[in-house]
């Protein structure tokens, strides 16, 4: 059975830093894309960040200069580094494996890690 398990939320000022962490129980881990998404109150879930399989990154406009995405193969983890943090950060950060097969589409979910920036 798949888990992706988020950790490194938390309570921050406005300017400082976080890392989040997703450990994930995948067999072939570096062959999935992964990403960072979240979702704020009321608001629908958004792509914050993605690295693919070769390490392509991709940023939301919102986050690009701020955020780092990174990836290692060897500890099945991705990634995210959250630096200047805005109040409108403020979201539940979820971590996301993606595959693609020939005849199949694999997608996991973790179940999320709360992530609140307030003076």
């Amino acid at each position: 059975q798949v888990h992706l398990v988020e950790s490194g939320g938390g309570l921050v000022q406005p300017g400082e830093s976080l890392r989040l962490s997703c450990a994930a129980s995948i067999s072939s881990f570096g062959l999935y894309a992964m990403g960072w998404y979240r979702q704020a109150p009321g608001k629908q879930r958004e792509l914050v960040a993605s690295i693919t399989s070769g390490s392509v990154t991709n940023y939301a406009d919102s986050v690009k200069g701020r955020f780092t995405i990174s990836r290692d193969n060897a500890k099945n983890t991705v990634y995210l580094q959250m630096n200047s943090l805005k109040s409108e950060d403020t979201a539940v950060y979820y971590c996301n494996a993606d595959r693609t097969l020939t005849t199949s589409h694999l997608m996991y979910w973790g179940q999320g890690t709360q992530v609140t920036v307030s003076s």
